[in-house]
Protein backbone atom coordinates (compact mmCIF):
# COMPACT_ATOMS: atom_id res chain seq x y z
CA UNK A 1 0.00 0.00 0.00
CA UNK A 2 0.85 3.51 -0.99
CA UNK A 3 2.39 5.19 2.29
CA UNK A 4 0.17 6.21 4.50
CA UNK A 5 1.47 9.43 4.71
CA UNK A 6 0.45 10.34 1.23
CA UNK A 7 -2.82 8.95 1.81
CA UNK A 8 -3.28 11.46 4.60
CA UNK A 9 -2.19 14.72 2.78
CA UNK A 10 -5.54 14.14 0.30
CA UNK A 11 -7.43 13.29 3.44
CA UNK A 12 -6.28 16.34 5.17
CA UNK A 13 -7.35 18.64 1.50
CA UNK A 14 -11.00 17.06 1.92
CA UNK A 15 -11.00 17.38 5.68
CA UNK A 16 -9.99 21.53 5.35
CA UNK A 17 -13.26 21.50 2.31
CA UNK A 18 -15.48 20.55 4.82
CA UNK A 19 -14.27 23.01 7.26
CA UNK A 20 -16.18 26.35 6.34
CA UNK A 21 -15.18 28.35 9.42
CA UNK A 22 -11.64 27.64 9.37
CA UNK A 23 -11.52 26.47 12.99
CA UNK A 24 -9.86 23.03 12.59
CA UNK A 25 -13.86 21.39 13.23
CA UNK A 26 -16.56 19.69 11.34
CA UNK A 27 -19.77 18.46 11.97
CA UNK A 28 -20.48 14.67 12.76
CA UNK A 29 -22.66 14.39 9.71
CA UNK A 30 -20.15 15.89 7.31
CA UNK A 31 -17.39 13.32 8.73
CA UNK A 32 -19.95 10.67 8.22
CA UNK A 33 -20.40 11.31 4.87
CA UNK A 34 -16.14 11.69 4.28
CA UNK A 35 -15.84 7.90 5.84
CA UNK A 36 -18.40 6.59 3.71
CA UNK A 37 -16.83 7.46 1.33
CA UNK A 38 -13.45 6.83 2.00
CA UNK A 39 -14.42 3.10 2.79
CA UNK A 40 -16.41 3.00 -0.51
CA UNK A 41 -13.37 3.86 -2.54
CA UNK A 42 -10.83 1.95 -0.39
CA UNK A 43 -13.03 -0.86 -0.72
CA UNK A 44 -13.60 -1.47 3.09
CA UNK A 45 -16.83 -2.41 5.02
CA UNK A 46 -18.17 0.47 6.23
CA UNK A 47 -19.45 0.58 9.86
CA UNK A 48 -21.61 3.30 10.70
CA UNK A 49 -21.64 2.69 14.70
CA UNK A 50 -17.76 2.89 14.87
CA UNK A 51 -18.18 6.93 14.36
CA UNK A 52 -20.76 6.94 17.00
CA UNK A 53 -19.17 4.99 19.52
CA UNK A 54 -15.48 6.85 18.77
CA UNK A 55 -17.11 10.15 19.21
CA UNK A 56 -19.61 8.82 21.80
CA UNK A 57 -18.60 11.78 24.89
CA UNK A 58 -19.20 15.04 22.12
CA UNK A 59 -22.52 14.20 20.36
CA UNK A 60 -24.00 17.58 20.48
CA UNK A 61 -20.87 20.09 18.77
CA UNK A 62 -18.86 19.83 15.92
CA UNK A 63 -16.01 17.29 15.88
CA UNK A 64 -12.15 18.38 15.90
CA UNK A 65 -9.63 16.95 13.59
CA UNK A 66 -7.05 15.83 16.51
CA UNK A 67 -10.44 13.74 17.35
CA UNK A 68 -11.09 12.25 13.97
CA UNK A 69 -7.56 10.82 13.37
CA UNK A 70 -7.54 8.49 15.82
CA UNK A 71 -10.86 7.41 13.90
CA UNK A 72 -9.35 7.02 10.65
CA UNK A 73 -6.10 5.39 11.52
CA UNK A 74 -7.92 2.37 13.49
CA UNK A 75 -11.18 2.03 11.16
CA UNK A 76 -9.89 2.98 7.71
CA UNK A 77 -6.33 3.17 7.29
CA UNK A 78 -5.63 0.22 9.20
CA UNK A 79 -7.72 -2.35 7.59
CA UNK A 80 -6.87 -0.71 4.00
CA UNK A 81 -5.52 -2.90 1.07
CA UNK A 82 -3.25 -2.96 -1.69
CA UNK A 83 -5.68 -3.50 -4.69
CA UNK A 84 -7.71 -0.26 -4.11
CA UNK A 85 -7.68 2.47 -7.17
CA UNK A 86 -5.04 5.24 -5.73
CA UNK A 87 -5.92 7.79 -8.26
CA UNK A 88 -9.97 7.21 -7.91
CA UNK A 89 -8.79 7.74 -4.15
CA UNK A 90 -7.67 11.29 -4.80
CA UNK A 91 -10.30 12.12 -7.31
CA UNK A 92 -12.78 11.78 -4.16
CA UNK A 93 -10.63 14.16 -2.14
CA UNK A 94 -10.09 16.47 -5.13
CA UNK A 95 -13.55 16.92 -5.44
CA UNK A 96 -14.28 17.59 -2.33
CA UNK A 97 -11.87 20.30 -2.08
CA UNK A 98 -12.08 21.64 -6.10
CA UNK A 99 -15.64 22.65 -5.12
CA UNK A 100 -14.25 25.00 -2.24
CA UNK A 101 -10.97 26.70 -3.30
CA UNK A 102 -10.42 27.13 -7.35
CA UNK A 103 -11.75 29.77 -8.74
CA UNK A 104 -11.49 28.40 -12.67
CA UNK A 105 -11.83 32.09 -14.18
CA UNK A 106 -8.33 33.27 -12.23
CA UNK A 107 -6.24 29.94 -13.51
CA UNK A 108 -5.76 29.28 -17.49
CA UNK A 109 -4.99 25.27 -17.06
CA UNK A 110 -7.99 23.00 -17.58
CA UNK A 111 -9.59 20.87 -14.93
CA UNK A 112 -7.81 17.83 -15.30
CA UNK A 113 -4.42 19.26 -15.10
CA UNK A 114 -5.09 21.29 -12.15
CA UNK A 115 -5.77 17.86 -10.57
CA UNK A 116 -2.60 16.63 -11.92
CA UNK A 117 -0.83 19.60 -10.02
CA UNK A 118 -2.54 19.11 -7.19
CA UNK A 119 -1.79 15.34 -6.60
CA UNK A 120 1.76 16.82 -7.28
CA UNK A 121 1.95 18.89 -4.38
CA UNK A 122 0.62 16.57 -2.23
CA UNK A 123 3.61 14.15 -3.35
CA UNK A 124 6.29 16.90 -2.93
CA UNK A 125 5.26 18.67 0.06
CA UNK A 126 6.87 18.05 3.49
CA UNK A 127 5.07 15.86 6.32
CA UNK A 128 4.05 19.23 7.96
CA UNK A 129 0.26 20.21 8.38
CA UNK A 130 -0.87 22.74 6.74
CA UNK A 131 0.40 21.21 3.62
CA UNK A 132 2.91 23.47 1.86
CA UNK A 133 6.13 23.18 -0.86
CA UNK A 134 8.71 23.94 -0.40
CA UNK A 135 11.52 26.27 -2.86
CA UNK A 136 13.62 23.31 -3.66
CA UNK A 137 10.81 20.78 -4.46
CA UNK A 138 8.84 23.92 -6.20
CA UNK A 139 12.23 24.18 -8.33
CA UNK A 140 12.50 20.31 -8.79
CA UNK A 141 8.98 20.04 -10.02
CA UNK A 142 9.64 23.09 -12.30
CA UNK A 143 13.07 21.57 -13.65
CA UNK A 144 10.70 18.36 -13.86
CA UNK A 145 8.34 20.17 -16.24
CA UNK A 146 10.36 21.88 -18.22
CA UNK A 147 12.33 19.04 -19.50
CA UNK A 148 8.80 17.34 -20.30
CA UNK A 149 7.73 20.69 -22.28
CA UNK A 150 11.29 20.93 -24.31
CA UNK A 151 14.45 22.46 -23.29
CA UNK A 152 13.45 25.99 -25.53
CA UNK A 153 11.51 27.13 -23.13
CA UNK A 154 12.07 29.57 -20.71
CA UNK A 155 10.06 30.77 -17.30
CA UNK A 156 10.10 33.26 -15.35
CA UNK A 157 12.72 33.83 -12.55
CA UNK A 158 11.32 32.01 -9.47
CA UNK A 159 9.86 34.30 -6.61
CA UNK A 160 10.79 34.89 -3.34
CA UNK A 161 8.29 33.52 -1.28
CA UNK A 162 10.06 30.49 0.82
CA UNK A 163 7.14 28.14 0.48
CA UNK A 164 3.97 27.84 -1.40
CA UNK A 165 0.67 26.26 -1.03
CA UNK A 166 -1.50 24.19 -4.00
CA UNK A 167 -3.38 26.92 -4.91
CA UNK A 168 -0.63 29.15 -5.23
CA UNK A 169 0.94 26.21 -6.80
CA UNK A 170 -1.69 26.16 -9.50
CA UNK A 171 -1.54 30.34 -10.05
CA UNK A 172 2.36 30.27 -10.81
CA UNK A 173 1.56 27.59 -13.29
CA UNK A 174 -1.12 29.07 -15.16
CA UNK A 175 -0.27 32.43 -14.50
CA UNK A 176 2.88 33.60 -14.84
CA UNK A 177 5.72 30.99 -14.76
CA UNK A 178 6.02 30.32 -18.53
CA UNK A 179 5.86 32.60 -21.15
CA UNK A 180 5.29 31.43 -25.05
CA UNK A 181 4.23 28.25 -24.77
CA UNK A 182 0.65 27.00 -25.52
CA UNK A 183 -2.17 25.19 -23.18
CA UNK A 184 -1.64 22.01 -24.97
CA UNK A 185 2.38 21.33 -24.71
CA UNK A 186 1.74 22.56 -21.31
CA UNK A 187 -1.17 20.44 -20.64
CA UNK A 188 1.21 17.31 -22.31
CA UNK A 189 4.59 18.21 -19.95
CA UNK A 190 2.11 18.43 -16.96
CA UNK A 191 1.18 14.74 -17.68
CA UNK A 192 4.52 13.47 -18.22
CA UNK A 193 5.02 14.68 -14.90
CA UNK A 194 2.38 13.33 -13.61
CA UNK A 195 2.66 9.48 -14.98
CA UNK A 196 6.31 9.77 -14.05
CA UNK A 197 5.96 10.91 -10.48
CA UNK A 198 2.39 9.80 -9.18
CA UNK A 199 2.00 6.85 -11.77
CA UNK A 200 5.29 5.74 -11.46
CA UNK A 201 5.47 5.34 -15.19
CA UNK A 202 9.34 4.85 -15.61
CA UNK A 203 9.20 4.28 -19.22
CA UNK A 204 6.76 3.86 -22.26
CA UNK A 205 6.17 3.25 -25.89
CA UNK A 206 4.96 1.24 -28.85
CA UNK A 207 7.23 -1.95 -29.84
CA UNK A 208 6.17 -5.40 -31.29
CA UNK A 209 5.57 -8.70 -28.84
CA UNK A 210 5.42 -12.31 -29.71
CA UNK A 211 2.19 -14.53 -29.09
CA UNK A 212 2.54 -16.98 -26.84
CA UNK A 213 -0.58 -19.81 -28.67
CA UNK A 214 -0.66 -18.18 -32.21
CA UNK A 215 3.13 -16.96 -31.86
CA UNK A 216 2.10 -13.91 -34.24
CA UNK A 217 3.94 -10.36 -33.76
CA UNK A 218 1.58 -7.84 -32.54
CA UNK A 219 2.57 -4.64 -32.05
CA UNK A 220 1.64 -2.76 -28.16
CA UNK A 221 1.93 0.12 -26.22
CA UNK A 222 4.24 -0.89 -23.29
CA UNK A 223 4.65 0.99 -19.89
CA UNK A 224 7.24 0.01 -17.52
CA UNK A 225 6.27 0.49 -13.86
CA UNK A 226 9.30 -0.32 -10.89
CA UNK A 227 7.17 -4.07 -10.42
CA UNK A 228 5.95 -4.35 -13.61
CA UNK A 229 5.73 -4.08 -17.41
CA UNK A 230 1.93 -3.66 -18.42
CA UNK A 231 1.36 -3.65 -22.43
CA UNK A 232 -2.15 -2.23 -24.28
CA UNK A 233 -3.94 -2.16 -27.27
CA UNK A 234 -3.25 1.44 -28.19
CA UNK A 235 -1.70 4.65 -26.04
CA UNK A 236 -5.04 5.73 -24.81
CA UNK A 237 -5.01 2.41 -21.84
CA UNK A 238 -8.76 1.69 -23.02
CA UNK A 239 -7.70 -2.44 -23.75
CA UNK A 240 -5.25 -3.68 -21.47
CA UNK A 241 -3.97 -7.09 -23.14
CA UNK A 242 -1.60 -8.06 -19.99
CA UNK A 243 1.12 -7.64 -17.64
CA UNK A 244 4.54 -9.37 -17.25
CA UNK A 245 5.25 -9.29 -13.74
CA UNK A 246 8.91 -8.44 -12.77
CA UNK A 247 10.15 -9.88 -9.77
CA UNK A 248 13.55 -10.78 -8.19
CA UNK A 249 13.97 -14.15 -10.49
CA UNK A 250 13.62 -12.59 -13.77
CA UNK A 251 16.25 -11.47 -16.62
CA UNK A 252 16.53 -9.15 -19.83
CA UNK A 253 18.85 -10.39 -22.31
CA UNK A 254 19.62 -9.61 -25.92
CA UNK A 255 18.69 -11.73 -29.05
CA UNK A 256 20.26 -11.59 -32.77
CA UNK A 257 17.98 -11.02 -35.26
CA UNK A 258 15.22 -13.80 -36.58
CA UNK A 259 11.96 -14.30 -38.36
CA UNK A 260 12.57 -10.70 -40.21
CA UNK A 261 12.73 -9.35 -36.66
CA UNK A 262 15.35 -7.11 -36.12
CA UNK A 263 16.45 -5.30 -32.48
CA UNK A 264 15.16 -8.38 -30.46
CA UNK A 265 15.45 -9.10 -26.73
CA UNK A 266 13.77 -11.73 -24.37
CA UNK A 267 12.35 -11.43 -20.63
CA UNK A 268 12.81 -14.19 -19.17
CA UNK A 269 10.33 -15.23 -15.90
CA UNK A 270 9.57 -17.63 -13.40
CA UNK A 271 6.84 -19.00 -15.47
CA UNK A 272 7.57 -17.92 -19.33
CA UNK A 273 9.71 -15.48 -21.24
CA UNK A 274 8.25 -13.06 -23.64
CA UNK A 275 10.10 -12.23 -27.08
CA UNK A 276 10.05 -8.20 -27.99
CA UNK A 277 10.91 -6.19 -31.22
CA UNK A 278 12.18 -2.88 -30.41
CA UNK A 279 11.88 0.56 -33.02
CA UNK A 280 15.94 0.46 -33.36
CA UNK A 281 19.12 0.05 -31.18
CA UNK A 282 18.88 2.50 -28.96
CA UNK A 283 15.42 2.07 -28.36
CA UNK A 284 16.11 -1.84 -27.41
CA UNK A 285 19.36 -0.71 -25.54
CA UNK A 286 17.12 1.94 -23.43
CA UNK A 287 14.40 -0.52 -22.57
CA UNK A 288 16.90 -3.46 -21.51
CA UNK A 289 18.56 -1.02 -19.61
CA UNK A 290 15.75 0.31 -17.65
CA UNK A 291 14.36 -3.40 -17.34
CA UNK A 292 17.42 -4.29 -15.89
CA UNK A 293 17.36 -1.21 -13.07
CA UNK A 294 14.16 -2.22 -12.31
CA UNK A 295 14.94 -5.57 -11.42
CA UNK A 296 18.13 -4.83 -9.50
CA UNK A 297 16.25 -2.45 -7.31
CA UNK A 298 13.81 -5.35 -6.82
CA UNK A 299 16.91 -6.96 -6.18
CA UNK A 300 18.33 -4.41 -3.45
CA UNK A 301 14.94 -3.43 -2.55
CA UNK A 302 15.20 0.12 -3.04
CA UNK A 303 12.20 2.42 -4.00
CA UNK A 304 12.04 3.55 -7.32
CA UNK A 305 14.12 6.57 -8.61
CA UNK A 306 12.08 9.47 -8.55
CA UNK A 307 10.78 8.27 -5.15
CA UNK A 308 14.12 7.48 -4.18
CA UNK A 309 15.38 11.29 -4.58
CA UNK A 310 12.70 12.75 -2.91
CA UNK A 311 13.84 11.00 0.06
CA UNK A 312 17.31 12.41 0.08
CA UNK A 313 16.26 15.96 -0.73
CA UNK A 314 14.16 15.80 2.17
CA UNK A 315 16.65 14.42 4.24
CA UNK A 316 19.12 16.73 3.12
CA UNK A 317 16.47 19.51 4.11
CA UNK A 318 16.56 18.01 7.44
CA UNK A 319 19.98 18.00 7.88
CA UNK A 320 20.65 21.79 6.73
CA UNK A 321 17.91 23.12 8.86
CA UNK A 322 19.60 21.26 11.36
CA UNK A 323 22.90 22.96 10.81
CA UNK A 324 21.13 26.10 10.79
CA UNK A 325 19.50 25.96 14.39
CA UNK A 326 22.48 24.64 15.92
CA UNK A 327 24.39 27.99 14.21
CA UNK A 328 21.05 29.94 15.42
CA UNK A 329 21.42 28.61 18.63
CA UNK A 330 25.48 29.62 19.00
CA UNK A 331 24.59 32.59 17.82
CA UNK A 332 22.45 33.33 20.51
CA UNK A 333 24.88 32.35 23.04
CA UNK A 334 27.43 34.82 21.88
CA UNK A 335 25.14 37.33 21.75
CA UNK A 336 23.97 36.64 24.88
CA UNK A 337 27.76 36.58 26.03
CA UNK A 338 28.35 39.80 24.50
CA UNK A 339 25.61 41.34 26.39
CA UNK A 340 27.01 40.01 29.69
CA UNK A 341 30.24 41.42 28.63
CA UNK A 342 29.03 45.19 27.73
CA UNK A 343 27.00 44.53 31.15
CA UNK A 344 30.18 44.32 32.73
CA UNK A 345 32.17 47.14 31.20
CA UNK A 346 28.87 49.03 32.24
CA UNK A 347 29.21 48.69 35.19
CA UNK A 348 32.87 49.00 35.80
CA UNK A 349 32.75 52.17 33.66
CA UNK A 350 30.37 53.51 36.41
CA UNK A 351 32.38 51.80 39.19
CA UNK A 352 35.62 54.44 37.99
CA UNK A 353 33.29 57.22 37.31
CA UNK A 354 32.29 57.02 40.91
CA UNK A 355 35.77 56.30 42.00
CA UNK A 356 37.23 59.65 40.02
CA UNK A 357 34.05 61.89 41.66
CA UNK A 358 35.12 60.63 44.84
CA UNK A 359 38.86 61.28 44.23
CA UNK A 360 37.96 64.43 42.79
CA UNK A 361 35.88 65.61 45.76
CA UNK A 362 38.32 64.55 48.07
CA UNK A 363 40.68 66.32 46.58
CA UNK A 364 39.21 69.03 47.13
CA UNK A 365 38.08 68.60 50.19
CA UNK A 366 42.13 68.13 50.84
CA UNK A 367 43.24 71.44 48.91
CA UNK A 368 40.29 73.58 50.90
CA UNK A 369 41.87 72.23 54.37
CA UNK A 370 45.43 72.56 53.17
CA UNK A 371 44.91 75.95 52.75
CA UNK A 372 43.18 76.43 55.79
CA UNK A 373 45.72 74.82 58.11
CA UNK A 374 48.55 75.02 56.35
CA UNK A 375 50.63 76.08 58.73
CA UNK A 376 48.43 74.24 61.73
CA UNK A 377 49.24 70.79 59.92
CA UNK A 378 52.51 71.37 58.17
CA UNK A 379 53.86 68.25 60.22
CA UNK A 380 51.08 66.63 58.31
CA UNK A 381 51.85 66.86 54.85
CA UNK A 382 54.28 64.24 54.56
CA UNK A 383 51.57 61.87 55.40
CA UNK A 384 49.11 63.68 53.28
CA UNK A 385 51.76 63.31 50.36
CA UNK A 386 51.94 59.70 50.82
CA UNK A 387 48.29 59.36 50.57
CA UNK A 388 47.91 61.17 47.28
CA UNK A 389 50.86 58.86 45.99
CA UNK A 390 48.40 56.05 47.26
CA UNK A 391 45.26 57.28 45.43
CA UNK A 392 47.22 58.29 42.12
CA UNK A 393 48.40 54.42 42.26
CA UNK A 394 44.87 53.32 42.68
CA UNK A 395 43.89 55.31 40.03
CA UNK A 396 46.37 54.25 37.62
CA UNK A 397 45.93 50.39 38.19
CA UNK A 398 41.59 51.81 37.91
CA UNK A 399 43.19 53.30 34.08
CA UNK A 400 44.80 49.71 33.33
CA UNK A 401 41.88 47.91 33.85
CA UNK A 402 40.21 50.34 32.06
CA UNK A 403 42.44 49.94 28.94
CA UNK A 404 42.04 46.34 29.75
CA UNK A 405 38.85 46.24 29.31
CA UNK A 406 38.78 48.15 26.44
CA UNK A 407 40.67 45.76 24.49
CA UNK A 408 38.35 43.38 25.48
CA UNK A 409 35.90 45.33 23.99
CA UNK A 410 38.16 45.27 20.46
CA UNK A 411 38.51 41.80 20.20
CA UNK A 412 35.57 41.63 20.40
CA UNK A 413 34.60 43.38 17.85
CA UNK A 414 37.39 41.51 15.83
CA UNK A 415 35.49 38.04 16.40
CA UNK A 416 32.26 40.14 15.27
CA UNK A 417 33.98 40.88 11.77
CA UNK A 418 35.85 37.23 11.62
CA UNK A 419 32.35 36.41 12.36
CA UNK A 420 30.73 38.10 9.34
CA UNK A 421 33.43 37.26 6.91
CA UNK A 422 33.59 33.03 8.33
CA UNK A 423 29.68 33.90 6.81
CA UNK A 424 30.30 35.23 3.46
CA UNK A 425 32.72 31.91 3.31
CA UNK A 426 29.66 29.99 4.02
CA UNK A 427 28.20 31.15 1.20
CA UNK A 428 30.36 31.41 -0.85
CA UNK A 429 31.37 27.78 -0.18
CA UNK A 430 27.06 27.04 -1.27
CA UNK A 431 28.03 28.55 -4.15
CA UNK A 432 30.91 26.39 -5.00
CA UNK A 433 29.01 23.48 -3.60
CA UNK A 434 26.34 23.68 -6.10
CA UNK A 435 28.48 24.11 -9.11
CA UNK A 436 30.50 21.05 -7.97
CA UNK A 437 27.18 18.95 -7.39
CA UNK A 438 26.22 20.72 -11.56
CA UNK A 439 29.91 18.81 -12.63
CA UNK A 440 29.57 15.82 -10.48
CA UNK A 441 25.80 15.45 -11.70
CA UNK A 442 27.39 15.51 -15.82
CA UNK A 443 30.14 13.91 -14.67
CA UNK A 444 27.93 11.08 -13.25
CA UNK A 445 26.32 10.99 -16.64
CA UNK A 446 28.76 10.55 -18.51
CA UNK A 447 29.70 7.48 -16.07
CA UNK A 448 26.86 6.01 -16.75
CA UNK A 449 26.68 6.27 -20.57
CA UNK A 450 30.44 4.62 -20.95
CA UNK A 451 29.75 2.41 -18.17
CA UNK A 452 26.80 1.20 -20.62
CA UNK A 453 29.22 1.45 -23.69
CA UNK A 454 31.60 -0.88 -21.40
CA UNK A 455 28.71 -3.40 -20.12
CA UNK A 456 27.70 -3.82 -23.99
CA UNK A 457 31.31 -4.89 -24.98
CA UNK A 458 31.41 -6.65 -22.04
CA UNK A 459 28.58 -9.00 -22.42
CA UNK A 460 29.31 -9.27 -25.95
CA UNK A 461 32.69 -10.93 -24.95
CA UNK A 462 30.70 -13.13 -22.71
CA UNK A 463 28.68 -14.30 -25.74
CA UNK A 464 32.13 -15.05 -27.78
CA UNK A 465 33.57 -16.62 -25.03
CA UNK A 466 30.11 -18.51 -23.58
CA UNK A 467 29.98 -19.58 -27.29
CA UNK A 468 33.65 -20.46 -27.60
CA UNK A 469 33.49 -22.15 -24.57
CA UNK A 470 30.23 -24.10 -25.47
CA UNK A 471 32.04 -25.46 -28.51
CA UNK A 472 35.24 -26.35 -26.47
CA UNK A 473 33.13 -28.63 -24.55
CA UNK A 474 30.76 -30.02 -27.10
CA UNK A 475 35.06 -30.99 -28.90
CA UNK A 476 36.06 -32.38 -25.04
CA UNK A 477 32.53 -34.64 -25.38
CA UNK A 478 32.81 -35.55 -28.80
CA UNK A 479 36.68 -36.78 -27.51
CA UNK A 480 35.55 -38.38 -24.57
CA UNK A 481 32.89 -40.44 -26.25
CA UNK A 482 35.26 -41.77 -29.10
CA UNK A 483 37.97 -42.69 -26.00
CA UNK A 484 34.98 -44.34 -24.37
CA UNK A 485 34.18 -46.25 -27.27
CA UNK A 486 37.72 -46.98 -28.20
CA UNK A 487 38.27 -48.13 -24.55
CA UNK A 488 35.15 -50.52 -25.21
CA UNK A 489 35.98 -52.01 -28.40
CA UNK A 490 39.76 -52.64 -26.99
CA UNK A 491 37.87 -54.61 -24.23
CA UNK A 492 35.69 -56.23 -26.42
CA UNK A 493 38.49 -57.32 -28.66
CA UNK A 494 40.79 -58.68 -25.79
CA UNK A 495 37.82 -60.12 -24.80
CA UNK A 496 37.56 -62.33 -27.63
CA UNK A 497 40.72 -62.53 -28.21
CA UNK A 498 40.77 -64.26 -24.80
CA UNK A 499 37.60 -66.39 -25.70
CA UNK A 500 39.13 -66.98 -29.22
CA UNK A 501 42.47 -68.67 -27.59
CA UNK A 502 40.39 -70.61 -25.11
CA UNK A 503 38.29 -71.83 -27.66
CA UNK A 504 40.93 -73.06 -30.04
CA UNK A 505 42.25 -74.60 -26.79
CA UNK A 506 39.39 -76.56 -25.98
CA UNK A 507 38.96 -77.12 -30.11
CA UNK A 508 42.41 -79.22 -29.58
CA UNK A 509 41.58 -81.27 -26.45
CA UNK A 510 38.47 -82.09 -28.53
CA UNK A 511 40.26 -83.26 -31.29
CA UNK A 512 43.32 -85.10 -29.38
CA UNK A 513 39.87 -86.83 -27.32
CA UNK A 514 38.32 -87.06 -31.09
CA UNK A 515 41.38 -89.00 -32.62
CA UNK A 516 41.54 -91.31 -29.40
CA UNK A 517 38.25 -92.24 -29.44
CA UNK A 518 37.99 -92.53 -33.23
CA UNK A 519 41.27 -94.76 -32.65
CA UNK A 520 39.69 -96.83 -29.59
CA UNK A 521 36.16 -96.85 -31.54
CA UNK A 522 37.59 -98.28 -34.84
CA UNK A 523 40.05 -100.74 -32.99
CA UNK A 524 36.52 -101.88 -30.76
CA UNK A 525 35.01 -102.01 -33.69
CA UNK A 526 37.16 -104.64 -35.78
CA UNK A 527 37.65 -106.38 -32.88
CA UNK A 528 34.00 -106.75 -32.82
CA UNK A 529 33.28 -107.67 -36.15
CA UNK A 530 35.83 -110.03 -36.15
CA UNK A 531 34.68 -111.72 -33.13
CA UNK A 532 31.01 -111.56 -34.41
CA UNK A 533 31.88 -112.81 -37.51
CA UNK A 534 33.31 -116.01 -36.32
CA UNK A 535 30.71 -116.62 -33.43
CA UNK A 536 27.26 -115.74 -34.95
CA UNK A 537 25.63 -118.25 -36.60
CA UNK A 538 24.81 -118.32 -40.40
CA UNK A 539 21.09 -117.94 -40.44
CA UNK A 540 18.20 -116.96 -43.27
CA UNK A 541 17.52 -113.46 -42.27
CA UNK A 542 15.00 -110.91 -43.73
CA UNK A 543 15.33 -109.86 -47.23
CA UNK A 544 16.34 -106.22 -46.06
CA UNK A 545 17.97 -103.89 -48.19
CA UNK A 546 22.43 -104.62 -47.22
CA UNK A 547 23.60 -101.95 -44.64
CA UNK A 548 26.44 -100.38 -45.56
CA UNK A 549 28.95 -98.62 -43.36
CA UNK A 550 32.13 -96.93 -43.04
CA UNK A 551 34.00 -100.68 -43.24
CA UNK A 552 32.25 -101.98 -45.69
CA UNK A 553 28.96 -104.25 -45.91
CA UNK A 554 27.04 -104.30 -42.20
CA UNK A 555 26.59 -107.69 -40.72
CA UNK A 556 24.27 -106.50 -37.62
CA UNK A 557 20.99 -106.32 -37.26
CA UNK A 558 18.22 -102.94 -37.44
CA UNK A 559 18.28 -103.01 -33.39
CA UNK A 560 21.92 -104.08 -32.58
CA UNK A 561 22.63 -100.29 -34.91
CA UNK A 562 19.81 -98.48 -33.13
CA UNK A 563 21.84 -99.63 -29.79
CA UNK A 564 25.01 -98.28 -31.16
CA UNK A 565 23.39 -95.32 -32.12
CA UNK A 566 21.87 -94.58 -28.65
CA UNK A 567 25.24 -95.42 -27.21
CA UNK A 568 27.13 -92.94 -29.35
CA UNK A 569 24.62 -90.51 -28.94
CA UNK A 570 25.30 -90.61 -24.97
CA UNK A 571 28.95 -90.68 -25.28
CA UNK A 572 28.62 -86.99 -27.07
CA UNK A 573 26.29 -86.19 -25.03
CA UNK A 574 28.68 -87.07 -21.58
CA UNK A 575 31.74 -85.12 -23.75
CA UNK A 576 29.87 -82.09 -24.29
CA UNK A 577 28.93 -81.89 -20.60
CA UNK A 578 32.59 -82.45 -19.47
CA UNK A 579 34.08 -79.76 -21.88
Amino acid sequence: MRRREELLKSIWHAFTALDVDRNGKVSKSQLKVLSHNLCTVMKIPHDPVALEEHFRDDDRGPLSDQGYMPYLNRFILDKAQQDFDVLEFNKMCWTLWYKKNICSQHVLISDDDAFKVWCLFNFLSEDEYPLVIVSEEIEYFLRKLMEAVGSGCSGAKLNTKRFLTAWELMELLGIGYFKGINQQALSMGISEVFQELILDVLKQGYMIKKGHKRKNWTERWFILRPSSLSYYVREDLLEKKGDIVLDQGCCVESLPDKEGKKCLFIIKCTDKSFEISASDKKTKQEWIQAIQSCIQLLRLGLLPPHREARLRRKALRQRQRAEEEDLEERMRRLQAANENKQRELEAMRKKMEEAAAKAATEEHKRKKSQTDLQDRYRLDLERERMVRQQMEEEVAQKSSELELHLQRIQELEDMYRRLEDALEDERQAKQDQKAMRNLQARLLKEEAEKRAELEQIHLQQQRALLHTEAEKQELVAQRLAKERALQAAMKQLERLERERHGALEQYKEVSQKLERAAKKTKTWKDKVAKHEGLVRLIQPGPKEPQRITNWGPASFTNAELELRSKLWQERKNQGAQAQ
